[in-house]
């Protein structure tokens, strides 16, 4: 297993029903990288938060970032991958935000510092999202009274808002050029959806395998449950669903294991090890 990768989504699959890592998961996880198991993460979250739920695993390999946008080495302690979206496609998407009257989050980097831009909360799901990590994470979010005007690094652009709302925007951005675009359900929500905006070479499945490439990780198992999962699985020599995910993500699967409110990823890995 000495060149072995193994890699899990954190929302619906390393983290419980609660968004959170169970003792059990922590307390496993760090015994099995202690025996010289290669762990990590590929999330859709930024470092700031995935950082902090993470904070007490030992992790010491490269972590798969915002659906790939970022790829941050944890013992260089830097980004050492980072896609950036061309100014034609930021021009693109403000264009569209202003014709559907929607709003949602910018992300930019400044000399590789992450800032999360926002225009107004007048929506409540996107209130709500803010104040969590605000008060969970204390992320900080600068107002902007208008994205094109921002002089920063722009990264990803993230919307949540009802399926048909999303779609509206989605249906105006899905023409542009050098853009890839993640939509899927919220999992602590049957009502809201998610789109993230991203540089087209971008994703869960370049994130594997720029990993293999410049840290010569010969075999990549995976663990997802939602469908920004399914490129990553893609990746993998072995890709494994627990049990709550995605009807669609689970037909990608090489199999179901137990569910992430069971530690379903963990207990997997101890009896692959024998632990």
């Amino acid at each position: 297993m000495k060149n072995t990768l193994y890699i899990t989504d954190l929302d619906g699959t390393l983290l419980n029903s609660q968004a959170e890592l169970s003792d059990y998961t922590i307390t496993s996880l760090n015994h099995l990288i202690e025996k010289g198991m290669n762990f990590s993460v590929a999330t859709a979250r930024t470092g700031a938060t995935a950082f902090k739920l993470l904070k007490n695993v030992n992790l010491n390999q490269p972590l798969i970032l915002m659906n790939g946008v970022l790829i941050y080495d944890m013992k260089e302690e830097r980004f050492v991958k980072k896609e950036i979206l061309s100014a034609a496609a930021r021009a693109g998407i403000n264009k569209a935000i202003c014709e559907t009257g929607q709003t949602g989050l910018m992300y930019g980097l400044i000399n590789d510092q992450m800032t999360t831009y926002y225009q107004h909360l007048e929506i409540k799901p996107l209130y709500d999202f803010v104040e969590e990590r605000r008060q969970k994470f204390n992320k900080k979010f600068v107002k902007a009274e208008n994205f094109a005007d921002v002089e920063t690094e722009v990264i990803y652009f993230c919307f949540l808002n009802t399926l048909d709302n999303i779609k509206i925007l989605y249906n105006e951005i899905k023409s542009i050029t050098d853009i890839r675009c993640e939509m899927y359900q919220d999992i602590y929500s049957n009502d809201l959806w998610y789109l993230e905006i991203f540089n087209t070479n971008a994703s869960k499945y370049t994130g594997v395998m720029y990993l293999r490439e410049r840290y010569g990780y010969e075999r990549v198992i995976g663990f997802g449950d939602n469908l920004n999962d399914i490129p990553l699985f893609k990746a993998c020599d072995a890709s494994y669903a627990v049990s709550n995910a995605k009807p669609e993500v689970k037909e990608t699967a090489t199999a179901i294991i137990g569910a992430n409110d069971e530690d379903g990823v963990v207990r997997y890995l101890q009896n692959l090890r024998g632990d």
